[in-house]
């Protein structure tokens, strides 16, 4: 079951939804001139680039500072740390000023990271606990250069039926704190929850938060896990999604019993991951492709081995699908 959306509400955020939508170039019934123009677009050489989501080698037990290392030397454009690394980093006496230093000397952007603030939630008390958190880790990752944290629906993922509408004004409130510390919140699509778990709520949710800053970040596995067809990305406007993670999936087990640990590689599942790159390009997404696995069988493996191989399948998987077979 998922959250209710009443006609009305649908109604009332249809001049935000336009605002998400893709360009007229990638609507049904476009002109002769149209068309050419999105061939050529098409045809274009994506400009995405390629992170580590540092899950993908979360089984390694490496600190902050070797996961650098391990992305610097497979030749990574970024690293999307998780905020407990950058939290134990500190803890064990690291200075922020000295992990911004190595990834900068090394070429390295973050694009983003992954955070588990409570901003989504309906008790008063502890959704300002979940704000406080959000801002604390934003200013940790600012000071390592981070420029974007993931927002995903913590604390809201057995609730069916949340008001979507109370959503949008909850993120904005994340949002706003964003403003103040120059980090800006990703709402991030969760397939297994029962909150923000389809493509359509995430669109409703930023299409009512009223803020110029929205982001999305959706994951090619949670949009499967969650039931969503990968055809509602053309409904997105691709300039609101700056890292989109990646990632494939089996065809076993089924979409309803399927959980993060059966992710694989970049073209070694039956994910339509041409479609979906192709479509985002459309869109005018230009996003950091961020390999984000939870594989036990990678975690046995060399970190740098795995993120190497992950590196190479994203490539490939880019290639395929603007250069063909």
């Amino acid at each position: 079951m998922h959250a209710r959306i009443h006609r009305r509400d649908w109604l009332r955020a249809g001049a935000g939804l336009a605002a998400l939508a893709s360009t007229a170039d990638v609507v049904a019934g476009d002109s002769e001139g149209d068309a050419a123009r999105r061939e050529s677009t098409v045809d274009a050489r994506p400009e995405f680039r390629f992170c580590l989501n540092t899950s993908t080698i979360r089984g390694q037990n490496l600190s902050l500072l070797e996961q650098i290392d391990v992305v610097t030397k497979a030749g990574y454009d970024g690293i999307e740390p998780w905020m407990r690394d950058i939290e134990a980093f500190v803890q064990g006496g690291g200075k922020l000023d000295d992990a911004r230093k190595k990834i900068a000397d090394a070429g390295l952007v973050v694009p983003s990271a992954i955070g588990f603030a409570s901003w989504i939630v309906d008790d008063d008390a502890k959704r300002a606990e979940g704000l406080a958190a959000a801002r604390h880790d934003m200013e940790q990752l600012a000071a390592i250069g981070g420029v974007r944290l993931a927002a995903p629906p913590v604390g809201a993922t057995q609730q069916a039926g949340m008001d979507l509408q109370r959503v949008a004004e909850r993120y904005r409130a994340l949002l706003e704190i964003g403003d103040r510390t120059g980090v800006v919140p990703e709402l991030e699509l969760w397939g297994f929850s029962r909150t923000l778990s389809r493509l359509g709520e995430l669109a409703f949710v930023a299409a009512e938060c009223g803020h110029p800053g929205v982001c999305l970040l959706p994951d090619v596995y949670h949009i499967h896990k969650g039931g969503s067809d990968f055809e509602g990305l053309r409904l997105i406007n691709g300039r609101v999604i700056h890292v989109f993670h990646m990632n494939d999936y089996p065809a076993e087990p089924t979409r309803e019993s399927i959980q993060d640990a059966h992710r694989v590689y970049p073209g070694d599942g039956v994910a339509p991951l041409s479609t979906i790159l192709r479509i985002l390009h459309e869109t005018g997404c230009r996003a950091m492709l961020s390999l984000e696995l939870f594989n036990p069988e990678y975690w046995k493996r060399d970190a740098f081995d795995v993120a190497r191989t992950g590196l190479e399948k994203m490539r490939t998987a880019v290639a395929k699908a603007f250069d063909g077979d």
